[in-house]
């Protein structure tokens, strides 16, 4: 069959729309996926907070005919101006330099610097020649763009240390919207999970070197988020991959939907326990919804080794143990109590003889201190058979001794 012209248009045109919308559907049916920071620091956020990546673009040539010279912007990488007197560097992209929304027709701007020093020395605070990169995504106002990776607009020197270049280029349509200023690490000031809303690399999926060991039982996350935006941050939920094996428990204040502020952070604890030992590491998948924003994803992983006990387990024989000497220490009171009011009401025993087991502990210290002699009773002084010149010599070996020594002799040590 053969298409005529507008009919091969109207054809076209029916296939790209019938691809988004499938597209469309495919992410609906799917759900809200999580939004990982890119690889590179060649991405940016637009005034919507949607990220675009431009990894892609790393490294490409545009290239811009002049009439002395030509200029070129390698994408993410530098912007030089070519002659047949040579190169001329007009900056590079450093790592720490991110894109910025821009505003009306222009949607990005990024900035190169340290360029370059000849005759620029002490231009914009000694960094050399710098170039500012206007991006329009689509084609440039005057339509002269040709081909699909874009072109350079237009060049302006705003003096020959300074040039302003306008690139037009493809940009994403569908992108995902971050939650910007939303946190969350080990730490309440610390974010090695996830950052302005992004998850870090090594926490975006499983990785083994990122493990929890089998010792660790409990784990803290602090998340923060923007004040005015905290209401729309929801109570997070886990899944366990394999579901079977390991018990996961979430506590604090973020699991019980506290809304986390910069000032005062979220706790979200985390109880893990392996059940099952195994040789690979067990995926805790968390999801936190955000109201009108993309979820926060992350993943921890933990080594299961060998089989834990369960901590109400642990605890248990403590508990009994506990149960068990209060009724001890409550029988034993009742016993001295009631064994010191029978001795003073019916055996007429007053003083330290009152107490329960205290003949019996006499005796026994008596026995291990060796003493055997006890204070001479009443009826040994009124006896007739009883040796004046002993008694005389016991009662003058008692009188340095004194009281103190008769009570020892009675109670031994004490």
């Amino acid at each position: 069959m053969k298409l005529l012209p507008m009919d091969a248009v109207n054809y076209h045109s029916w296939h790209r729309f019938l691809v988004a919308a499938s597209i469309g559907v495919l992410l609906q049916a799917l759900g809200g996926a999580s939004v990982a920071v890119p690889s590179s620091n060649c991405y940016a956020l637009d005034n919507s907070s949607r990220l675009l990546d431009f990894t892609s673009y790393i490294g490409h040539l545009f290239e811009y005919e002049g009439k002395d010279s030509d200029f070129v912007v390698r994408f993410c990488k530098d912007v030089e101006s070519r002659s047949q007197a040579g190169y001329i560097d007009f900056g590079r992209f450093d790592e720490s330099n991110y894109f910025v929304s821009g505003s009306g027709q222009i949607d990005f701007i990024q900035g190169y610097y340290k360029g370059d020093l000849i005759n620029c020395e002490r231009t914009y605070s000694k960094l050399g020649r710098t170039a500012q990169v206007n991006i329009i995504c689509g084609s440039c106002p005057n339509g002269q763009c040709k081909g699909d990776l874009g072109c350079i607009c237009n060049v302006t020197y705003e003096s020959s240390c300074r040039v302003i270049v306008e690139l037009a280029m493809p940009c994403e349509k569908h992108r995902m919207r971050v939650f910007e200023g939303f946190t969350l690490g080990f730490h309440p000031r610390s974010w090695e999970i996830v950052y302005n809303g992004m998850t870090q690399l090594g926490y975006e999926k499983s990785h083994g070197e990122f493990s929890f060991s089998t010792e660790q039982r409990q784990v803290a996350l602090h998340m923060t988020a923007v004040a005015s935006l905290s209401r729309l941050v929801q109570k997070p939920t886990f899944k366990v991959v394999p579901e079977t094996g390991l018990e996961v428990r979430l506590s604090g204040s973020a699991a019980l939907g506290k809304p986390p502020t910069t000032l005062s952070p979220s706790l979200l604890t985390v109880d893990w326990t392996c059940e099952v030992a195994r040789d690979t590491p067990y995926e805790v998948e968390f999801t936190i919804p955000i109201e009108n924003y993309e979820p926060i994803q992350f993943t921890l992983t933990k080594m299961c080794d060998y089989q834990q006990n369960r901590e109400k387990e642990a605890t248990k024989g403590w508990a009994v143990f506990g149960v068990f000497s209060f009724i001890f220490m409550v029988c034993s009171t009742l016993f001295c109590c009631g064994g010191l009011i029978y001795k003073a009401r019916f055996q007429n025993q007053r003083g330290l003889d009152a107490l329960p087991g205290m003949t019996f502990l006499s005796a026994c210290l008596q026995a291990v201190t060796g003493g055997t002699q006890s204070s001479p009773r009443a009826e040994d002084y009124t006896d007739p058979f009883v040796n004046p010149a002993s008694w005389r010599g016991q009662k003058t070996s008692n009188q340095g001794t004194g009281q103190q020594q008769q009570t020892q002799v009675r109670y031994g040590s004490i």
